[in-house]
């Protein structure tokens, strides 16, 4: 039986994409089925141009030199990434509607949906996580 990872991602950071991304893909390529849910500033890392600008931590900026000098991808390769190894991308549709956001900020292949639509993913998950 088939492995499922449900991760809420509600955080709009730098390193807040970091880690729902990297769990996300280790995740997928140990054959696992993952669900994100993007809710409030977690949109960001799912949104075609914030996810290039992600922020750093306040006083975290030394992290910048490190993530380069361990040819660590930026934020929007991790997300392609993601999407090669399977992983669902649900945008919270109450959020998108509050924040007046429109399907088309965001990259292909996300998914518009609630928190039925991520319950029913996350009701028999193994594992559930939440940034």
């Amino acid at each position: 039986m088939t492995k499922k990872v449900a991760i809420i991602a509600s955080n709009g950071g730098l390193f807040d994409a970091y880690k729902v991304f990297n769990i996300a893909t280790a995740a997928a390529s140990m054959d696992q089925e993952v669900a994100i849910l993007f809710t409030f500033e977690g949109l960001n890392l799912i949104h075609k141009e914030a996810n290039q600008q992600l922020p750093m931590p306040e006083g975290k900026e030394h992290f910048a030199e490190g993530f380069a000098k361990a040819n660590v991808p930026v934020i929007p390769e991790m997300l392609a990434m993601a999407q090669e190894l399977g992983v669902k991308l649900i945008g919270c549709q109450m959020t998108m509607d509050v924040m007046e956001l429109e399907q088309e900020v965001f990259v292909d292949g996300v998914e518009v949906g609630g928190a039925v639509t991520f319950l029913e993913f996350a009701q028999n998950a193994d594992v559930t996580l939440t940034f």
